[in-house]
């Protein structure tokens, strides 16, 4: 890093999908010794198991892990995102998220590149890799916006050149770099001060990252299909588009149910893994794994933990009835 005391382009977020190993290694082999950004990345392993982290730090200097959900982010570290998460960053902070997936994966590139953009703004170099689809462009533009480098891996070279194309194309990117000069170039950027802008008053923040999109419609508790409001008839009632008809009661009863079934399938899930948990720390314990017990002693005060919030939830009665009544006049 420079020493002088002004930011420079130290948040690196990184994303691939087929093909991407090997610039993700080639870009840890070019690092400089004394690198001390941080870099995050995320590669599409959908819910697979991964070693990507342990291929990383075999390939270079800086040690990289799979993070906890909070992790605070320090200096000449690599995070990658673990099976099944969305990585997104706060100030200072990781936040893994298991909200829908984005462009049919989850892990993603787009909310990490988004989040980071939104944290960081000029500091992030944002850097797509080879792979098919679309993802990490659109974050890629983001990055860009917010006044960050944006960097793809030369097309030709790509072993799935789609990804970095369509990058390229849409990001009009600062940098297109073979996989070996993905290291040296974040090296230069990491001495390079970068000129902060005022800040900007928004409602938009990391958090909304983390929020559920409002439904654009009611849906049919028999088949499925979007439903309406139906006027004219004394009682505020809904229709989908097969003749299904509802109260708002009888849909609000519906709903509860359903809640409540999700709520005890996620229960009996728990439950199970939990008791899985307990008997991998048995076996750990026998065979005098150290790290095995401590990790599946985690995951088990995980799995407990979020069955407390279940328990809490569940034990808090929902009255359907306490809703205004059928007859309560039907919006226009």
């Amino acid at each position: 890093m420079t020493g002088r005391g002004s930011p420079v382009h130290d948040i690196v977020v990184i994303g691939g999908s087929a093909g991407a190993l090997d610039a993700m290694l080639d870009l840890m082999r070019g690092l400089p010794a004394d690198y001390r950004g941080s870099l995050f990345m995320v590669s599409h392993i959908g819910a697979n198991p991964s070693q990507l982290p342990e291929l990383l730090a075999e390939a270079g200097q800086l040690p990289a892990v799979h993070p906890r959900h909070l992790q605070q982010i320090e200096a000449g570290h690599v995070y990658v995102a673990p099976p099944d998460r969305h990585l997104l960053l706060a100030d200072g902070t990781i936040l893994l998220s298991s909200l829908p997936r984005e462009h049919f994966t989850r892990p993603a590139i787009d909310p990490l590149f988004r989040s980071a953009a939104h944290a960081y703004g000029p500091r992030v170099v944002g850097i797509v890799l080879s792979g098919t689809g679309s993802d990490g462009t659109a974050g890629l533009v983001a990055i860009g916006a917010a006044g960050g480098i944006t960097v793809v891996q030369d097309p030709a070279e790509a072993a799935f050149r789609e990804m970095p194309e369509t990058a390229l194309h849409a990001a009009h990117a600062h940098h297109v770099v073979a996989g070996a000069g993905l290291g040296p170039l974040l090296g230069v950027l990491a001495d390079e001060p970068v000129v902060m802008p005022a800040p900007v008053t928004s409602d938009a923040g990391p958090g909304e990252e983390l929020e559920v999109e409002r439904p654009f419609a009611l849906t049919c508790p028999e088949c499925g299909g979007a439903i309406h409001e139906v006027g004219g008839s004394g009682i505020l009632s809904y229709r989908c588009h097969t003749g299904h008809r509802f109260s708002a009661n009888e849909l609000l009863a519906h709903q509860v149910s359903d809640v409540e079934r999700a709520v005890m399938v996620a229960i009996r899930v728990l439950q199970e893994r939990t008791a899985l948990c307990r008997r991998m720390i048995g076996d750990a314990t026998a065979a005098r794994r150290t790290y095995g017990v401590a990790y599946w002693s985690r995951l088990k005060g995980e799995a407990e933990n979020e069955l407390g919030v279940l328990w809490q939830f569940l034990h808090k009665a929902t009255d359907a009835n306490a809703s205004e009544p059928d007859y309560a006049p039907a919006s226009k």
